[in-house]
């Protein structure tokens, strides 16, 4: 136990698909190696922008863990564990909730931008606002001593930082330990149509997408604009199933740039090698999380064994946070 301790999440609004790997799952599966690590299904945090279709939060936890674990989230080193099942989280959050002003929640860079983008799902709500007071009780409550966030998070962990410092500076304790960034690489890959991937543009390439799916969707990418035919010289550069080889055919990334920049292959051709190089990334995962779907009373009981290591930290800093108000 003299491992630093992480925790981390992902909101379960949906599938996995190679975005989430690239920005967070393979980071996971490296990190547990050197810490301790507490996973958490953050369906709170998904119910924030979700609360109309409900029903469905389940469904894409249970997927979602199923991912991780054929992924390579190892359980009997990390705790896999859903947030919801762990009461703490909320007692937390509401404790931390009374010291935090709300200039420093309106001042969140994110929020506004996200208020416009999830329109459509009326988010412009009482917990909406105060979200990042709960992923601040999230990361305090397990004592994490990193983060393990993006250059576009930072703002998010300096405000759990000053919550804990408030906490700490008012009741004369330093019960709440402030946690610090573990920078990730900056590798966030685009949707197939160089927009943003998400579930709600239909621009996703799945963990567990078949063969089939995988060239269907990467023949459907969108390439280089400004070359027109096959014998035009392309520009990798601001291609972008050029980045996906960048990620996923390194070993090819020379080959990839000398026959576009000098018309040696054509498109179509290109991402033909780009979607077998995918299949064979994602396909010993895929047959593996088949293998674990037929398990289902193996997952239950992982998440059980999750819940309890978790609950067992949760529920000692919220005595600690207690006895230092008094309560």
């Amino acid at each position: 136990m003299d491992k630093k301790i992480i925790l981390s999440g992902m909101r379960p609004t949906g599938k996995l698909h190679i975005g989430h790997w690239v920005g967070a799952l393979s980071n996971w599966v490296q990190l547990q190696k050197d810490y301790t690590c507490f996973f958490m299904v953050a369906d709170w945090h998904s119910l924030m922008s979700e609360y109309k279709f409900p029903e469905q939060l389940k469904e894409y936890v249970f997927d979602n863990v199923c991912d991780w674990l054929s992924f390579g989230i190892d359980p009997e080193s990390s705790a896999v564990f859903v947030q919801s099942e762990v009461p703490e989280h909320l007692e937390l959050f509401f404790i931390l909730s009374v010291l935090t002003p709300l200039g420093w929640l309106y001042r969140c860079p994110t929020y506004k931008d996200q208020i416009k983008q999830l329109q459509e799902k009326e988010v412009n709500t009482y917990s909406f606002l105060g979200y990042p007071v709960l992923q601040a009780a999230d990361i305090l409550i397990y004592k994490a001593t990193h983060v393990p966030v993006g250059q576009d998070q930072l703002p998010h962990l300096e405000l759990c930082r000053e919550i804990a410092r408030k906490f700490n500076f008012l009741y004369k304790k330093d019960v709440l330990v402030q946690p610090q960034a573990l920078l990730t690489k900056d590798s966030r890959l685009l949707g197939l149509d160089g927009r943003k991937m998400s579930k709600s543009y239909g621009n996703s390439i799945y963990l567990d997408d078949s063969d089939e799916e995988i060239d269907k969707k990467v023949m459907s990418m969108i390439t280089d604009p400004a070359r027109i035919k096959k014998d035009d010289p392309g520009h990798p550069e601001v291609c972008n199933v050029f980045s996906y080889y960048k990620v996923f055919s390194p070993q090819r990334v020379e080959d990839a740039a000398d026959w576009c920049s000098n018309a040696k292959k054509g498109c179509v051709a290109c991402k033909r090698e780009l979607a077998e190089s995918l299949k064979v990334f994602l396909a010993p995962s895929r047959e593996k999380k088949k293998e674990i779907l037929k398990k289902k009373d193996y997952i239950y009981d992982i998440l059980k064994t999750g819940r309890k290591k978790a609950q067992s930290a949760a529920l000692t800093t919220v005595n600690e946070v207690k006895k230092a108000m008094n309560l």
